[in-house]
């Protein structure tokens, strides 16, 4: 297609409509049973969570460590770089890794991956592709697929890291129900900004 003034509009709710699609078929792709046990792991467990990625996937990561972490589920990035120099001494039995990677071979998690296993640690695979050497050697499988991304080559992972991001969204309000997370908590960790302000203000 060729960009005009008179069709880039046209083609940005092209865009939001697939994504909007992409956000609909997570109710396709997870099934009850996988979620509710990501569930119940990531509210009865002892140990700390750890989320690692690569790319755009490691941006996703850093924004659902943050998610979790804002309803008492404290998360931290572990850097995938770092992590095989050193850093994944951080890693010990109880916790729980996540590895979030669209092809689920992405070369850099693999000795994670690796690592985890010999150290028991839990882990949850993120990733559309279950035949992957993530989607086969994971304990937990979030098997997130999207029909398509919306850019001209079907490459750019927007839709998909949205359709992530979407997946812990309800994983993380989930876990306030849960954990029965309270208003209360929630001024206590988050004073700050608009929400700080609306929470110091709001007795209901």
């Amino acid at each position: 297609m060729v960009y005009t003034m008179q069709n880039y509009f046209e083609q940005a709710k092209q865009v939001w409509k697939t994504e909007s699609e992409a956000l609909a078929h997570i109710r396709e792709v997870i099934t009850k049973e996988t979620f509710n046990n990501v569930i119940d792991l990531l509210t009865n467990n002892n140990g700390r969570i750890f989320i690692s990625g690569c790319g755009t996937s490691g941006m996703a990561a850093k924004k659902i460590a943050h998610t979790l972490t804002c309803v008492e589920k404290p998360a931290s990035y572990l850097n995938p770089a770092d992590a095989i120099h050193g850093g994944l001494g951080v890693l010990q039995k109880e916790d729980i890794l996540i590895l979030v990677s669209k092809g689920g071979n992405t070369e850099e998690l693999l000795p994670l991956l690796e690592v985890a296993k010999k150290k028991a640690v839990t882990v949850v695979g993120v990733t559309e592709n279950k035949s992957s050497a993530i989607g086969k050697h994971v304990n937990h499988l979030l098997n997130v697929s999207v029909p398509e991304e919306p850019d001209m080559f079907n490459m750019l992972a927007t839709a998909s890291t949205l359709a992530v991001i979407a997946l812990f969204d309800a994983i993380s309000i989930q876990l306030m129900e849960t954990t029965g997370f309270t208003k209360e908590q929630f001024q206590i960790i988050h004073p700050g900004g608009a929400v700080g302000d609306r929470l110091s203000h709001d007795t209901n």
